[in-house]
């Protein structure tokens, strides 16, 4: 159960992102946004309740908003969603007017681009605009926040900021600070398999043992409902880490840049299809698990 008086009655839905989707300046590839090809952004539009559903994008990571903005608003349109716009808040005076209050209130979800997770923590955090998502997502039943890369990982209170690839399991790969808190009993990642980011997870999850880390790959994401219940949808994978059982770990005292050492940490592989529950840290692999809200 989450520290919430009940279970939430909204739906996270946090994606993994893609390779490249325009969320960088100067990229020399051309933009794409292909992970809907197997059915996430028509997920996303069919929970916040199909076609006519009232959908804000929000770009405030991106450095190059106007450009993003445009490659969501045609993803949506082309998937037939009628009613999809850019709310555009570089600053956080931007997430303080009443007119982009007014339209958050009325949206059916929003979806945050990717990006920097850094300035969404810092825009939105304590501010009125944070907390209609935060009331919205907990009191209101089909209300969806979804978010890309740096939307899906500043979903958990403990944030990835950052971190070393390259430098895995030694102290200090992993740059931790405070997110946005919408699910406080995880810890996401985001590009996940392509980037070999296991490393920075398995610190992250160390430093924090009673969080399940949430390793999102490419093209796929995770439904989260009732706060707890886990689905698998796209076409790669998410891997769940578990420091619920860590019998020895060296992560609170090892020197910067010392190897760590971790006894003990459970790991599970999901594909599309799979089932996992964050509350009770069990895996089901092919059926939705039934369970009465709290």
């Amino acid at each position: 159960m989450t520290k919430f008086e009940q279970a939430p009655k909204g739906i996270l839905i946090a994606v993994g992102g893609n390779e490249d989707k325009g969320t960088y300046p100067r990229a020399k590839k051309q933009f794409h946004l292909n992970f809907f090809e197997l059915g996430i952004l028509k997920r996303i539009i069919d929970e916040m309740g199909g076609p006519e559903a009232r959908v804000e994008v929000i770009t405030t990571a991106s450095m190059i908003p106007e450009e993003l903005g445009a490659l969501y608003l045609h993803a949506f349109q082309v998937l037939g969603c009628k009613q999809v716009k850019v709310l555009d808040i570089r600053e956080e005076a931007d997430a303080l007017k009443p007119e982009k209050l007014e339209r958050l209130r009325q949206a059916s979800g929003v979806m945050f681009t990717g990006g920097d997770q850094s300035r969404l923590f810092q825009i939105f955090s304590g501010t009125a605009f944070h907390q209609i998502l935060l009331d919205r997502y907990r009191h209101e039943e089909g209300f969806v926040i979804a978010g890309t890369s740096a939307g899906a990982m500043a979903m958990s209170d403990i944030m990835i900021q950052g971190g070393s690839s390259s430098r895995s399991l030694l102290k200090g790969s992993v740059k931790l600070d405070r997110g946005l808190a919408f699910q406080e009993n995880v810890i996401f990642d985001s590009h996940f398999v392509k980037r070999g980011r296991f490393g920075r997870l398995m610190e992250a999850v160390a430093t924090h043992p009673f969080k399940i880390g949430i390793g999102l790959g490419e093209d796929t994401g995770v439904l989260i409902s009732q706060g707890h219940l886990i689905e698998t949808i796209g076409s790669n994978l998410v891997i769940v880490v578990d420091g619920h059982h860590i019998q020895h770990s060296n992560a609170s005292y090892a020197a910067p840049g010392t190897p760590l050492s971790i006894e003990n940490l459970r790991v599970h592989v999901l594909a599309f299809g799979n089932f996992y529950d964050i509350r009770e840290r069990k895996f089901y692999v092919g059926q939705k698990v039934h369970q009465p809200e709290e």
